[in-house]
């Protein structure tokens, strides 16, 4: 077994404890933004545990690019599944509500940058993404619990240039 796979159960029991709640907000995302601008989006503290990509949205409110280092799942055809969990916290994360409000975006992905069109998944399509997600991080449904609300579950579809 390699040692990935050795503390990923640590990782992923520390990802819903209380403290990484409170802490993990704060420094994963600055991490991860500065890596990836240095780095030219090849390189992710995160992505060594689980495929991450950073997402740029259009701010709602602001009308500004907003940038998210997300958790996802890669897809066969060149999409991506994002979720919203906000590591547990009550509200939904602020990229999912810039999402909602122009579903166009960004994605840097090991390097490549990406335009994609986000849709926000609901009933079966939903369903099947969901279960697919828990697979890639269980810690996903702890966070649902912990929410108190539905994790809202986005595909990321590339978009022609």
């Amino acid at each position: 077994m390699d040692l990935k796979a050795r503390i990923r159960p640590l990782l992923e029991r520390m990802a819903t404890s209380g403290w990484f709640a409170k802490v993990g907000p704060k420094v994963v995302p600055r991490i991860d933004r500065g890596l990836s601008r240095l780095t030219g989006g090849r390189v992710l503290m995160s992505d060594g545990m689980i495929p991450t990509l950073v997402l740029t949205t259009t701010g709602h409110k602001s009308g500004q690019p907003r940038q998210a280092p997300l958790a996802c799942l890669p897809e066969p055809e060149g999409s991506f599944i994002v979720v919203g969990s906000n590591f547990g916290r009550a509200h939904h994360p602020a990229w999912s509500t810039n999402l909602l409000a122009d579903p166009a975006a960004r994605v840097r992905f090991h390097g490549r940058d990406l335009r994609v069109h986000a849709t926000l998944l609901e009933g079966e399509d939903r369903a099947e993404a969901w279960e697919r997600v828990l697979r890639l991080w269980p810690p996903y449904d702890r966070y649902t619990e912990k929410s108190g609300r539905e994790l809202r579950v986005f595909r990321l579809s590339p978009v022609d240039e």
